[in-house]
């Protein structure tokens, strides 16, 4: 709901634009003099303000309301507060402190002392920190910033022509939404079907001037720097998800070569071929995707682990260097020493791109085989849907990974920037495989999911291997999933948890999953399970590629649909679609990636940069 609550706060505060373009020419100047109070607040013409913003929107058939409030007390110091019903966060910042406060869970994350870094809250920068040209709102922002009320006033006049009611002073649009200027106070009431937003600017009192107590809260101390960077990054992110601009909903497809690396473009999915030792291959990842790397780290981090922190009242970070700690001794010397070259690579600290490296992937997932008669060719079909996180838009950084690491098995693996597991994939000895998440986060004792993954494309070439590989190794959570063959036409489904391990083979009746269905092997949950139930017994001895993508299509696929791969394990082939701004992964077109004409490819000679 958190993420529902944040599109309708920024889809009020973007309104701000269209309502008030509905104005004739000739009434600039009045437009000028209701504006000029907010606008001289957000272009630093004012040294202090306060302004709050009562936000009622419906969010899943309920009316809720959200306040906002923004302090600006000087040049180095502001109280930013969003609360709600279920959840209520609080930023102060003064000269040497800032602090992030979570009254419903008694607690407080507190830096203190000089602020260094690039990512800060001060307030004279705040706006140019917290908006980039990757979203919407960096486009309009500068109208409000520079400040010149009366020059956008008359370029906002100018675009519609609005009705005007003088004795309200209220501006409306076609009926669809109306902006009104109470005559009686420096405020703005907007109202639309989407939201009804009251804003009013008053001065600053000495109470909101006050030096920031923490009595009665559980005090944790984070560097100052960490505090602001997560804020920073986080609403920066979020703005670039909730509103992207052309640089993220239409980028530029050019490919490039770096040694041991490249990055193509197939049918406007990124491809990214690396191959040599695990120090070559990270640090072609680097060089190759540094920015769609970044993205990854901002969503999986800054905006996600916002949202977490809000839920739990933990330090996200904290939880997940927590893991790592647990996780590592299970963790391949050769997959650390990748890591680390891909850290060194894009000049981060490595620290960061390991725990990024072991975010728990809690997916909501399907999957399915098909061989044998289900099929029309009698060709293994494997299907797998990742139902997850579109919200925190780890789409902009998707690439499909091909591989080829020195003395082991190449593979493919459809993934994000950044990350080295992999959660769905197929290597050239035809086995493929995807997970789905269960319960039983926190038991990290064991070697991490995306990583055992990854030890089955490149250590296993039978369905017994990587069989093997699981019942041998030390597990986490639950979790479930799909393995195939396409060499011999056989596939299992497995639940898995640290203690103990299923194998379900094909047309195995289970209490979960219901009677066996002949040359199947179906996982999913509820009504998406009867769907993809009734979806193969409808078609059963039908399936081709076209059957089993239309097997993927919603509502098998939940709108938080990420990415649906379907591998064709007998012919090294994949079909691939990943989610976009607009549309989930169901509602995309595929992409046919042809494994070993890649790996073929990749015996050219590659350039240096």
């Amino acid at each position: 709901m958190l993420n529902q609550t944040m599109r309708a706060c920024v889809v009020a505060i973007l309104f701000l634009f269209p309502v008030v373009t509905t104005a004739a020419p000739s009434n600039a100047q009045r437009l000028a003099d209701s504006l000029k109070p907010f606008i001289e607040s957000f272009s630093g013409k004012r040294d202090s303000f306060s302004l709050t913003a009562k936000i009622g929107v419906p969010i899943s058939n309920k009316k809720h309301e959200i306040v906002v409030q923004l302090d600006q007390i000087d040049e180095e110091s502001i109280n930013f507060e969003v609360k709600h019903k279920d959840y209520w966060i609080k930023l102060q910042r003064r000269e040497n402190l800032t602090a992030i406060v979570l009254p419903l869970h008694e607690a407080a994350f507190v830096g203190k002392g000089k602020m260094t870094g690039p990512d800060t809250l001060k307030p004279r920068e705040l706006t140019k920190q917290l908006v980039s040209q990757e979203s919407m709102v960096g486009f309009y922002l500068p109208l409000v910033t520079k400040g010149d009320v009366s020059l956008l006033s008359l370029m906002l006049t100018s675009l519609l022509n609005p009705e005007f009611d003088e004795a309200t002073n209220t501006w409306s649009h076609k009926g669809q939404y109306s902006w009104k200027f109470p005559k009686d106070a420096t405020a703005i009431d907007f109202d639309s079907k989407y939201a009804k937003v009251h804003v009013e600017l008053t001065d600053v009192t000495d109470q909101q001037r006050a030096t920031p107590s923490f009595d009665g809260l559980q005090v944790t101390e984070v560097e100052r720097a960490e505090v602001e960077r997560q804020v920073v990054r986080g609403v920066r992110r979020a703005f670039e998800v909730l509103a992207p601009s052309p640089l993220l909903t239409a980028p530029k497809k050019v490919g490039r070569r770096v040694s041991n690396g490249e990055l193509r473009w197939v049918d406007g999915e990124r491809v990214v071929l690396l191959e040599g030792t695990p120090e070559q291959i990270g640090t072609a990842h680097a060089k190759l995707l540094k920015t769609e790397t970044q993205r990854c780290v901002d969503s999986v981090l800054y905006v996600f682990g916002t949202f977490q922190m809000i839920r739990s009242g933990r330090w996200f970070k904290h939880d997940l260097q927590a893991a790592y700690k647990r996780l590592a001794p299970h963790i391949p010397e050769h997959h650390k020493q990748e890591v680390l070259a891909l850290a060194e690579g894009l000049e981060i600290d490595p620290e960061l791109a390991r725990i990024i490296n072991v975010f728990p992937e809690l997916f909501h997932c399907s999957g399915f085989a098909l061989f044998g008669k289900a099929t029309a060719d009698g060709k293994l079909y494997h299907g797998r849907v990742l139902d997850y996180m579109t919200t925190i838009g780890l789409q902009d950084a998707a690439t499909t990974f091909v591989i080829a690491p020195r003395g082991r098995i190449p593979f493919v693996t459809v993934g994000y920037a950044g990350f080295i597991g992999s959660v769905s994939g197929m290597n050239d000895r035809g086995i493929s495989l995807g997970e789905m998440g269960g319960r039983g986060e926190g038991k990290w004792d064991g070697v991490p999911m995306a990583t055992l993954m990854r030890r089955a494309l490149e250590e296993c070439e039978t369905l017994d291997e990587v069989k093997q590989l699981w019942q041998t190794s030390p597990r986490t959570c639950e979790y479930y999933y799909v393995f195939a063959d396409g060499k011999t036409n056989e596939a299992v489904g497995v639940s898995a948890t640290p203690e103990e391990i299923e194998f379900i083979e094909p047309g195995q009746s289970h209490p979960r999953l219901g009677e066996g269905i002949e040359d199947s092997v179906l996982l999913s949950s509820g009504q998406r399970l009867q769907t993809l139930r009734g979806r193969v017994e409808e078609r059963y001895g039908k399936f081709d590629v076209e059957n089993s993508k239309w097997l993927m299509s919603r509502p098998v696929s939940m709108k938080s649909n990420l990415h649906n791969v379907l591998f064709v394990p007998e012919d090294g082939v994949l079909f691939i679609a990943n989610a976009d701004h607009k549309l989930p992964a169901a509602e995309r077109p595929y992409t046919r990636i042809n494994l070993r004409e890649l790996l073929h490819s990749m015996n050219e000679p590659v350039t240096s940069e």
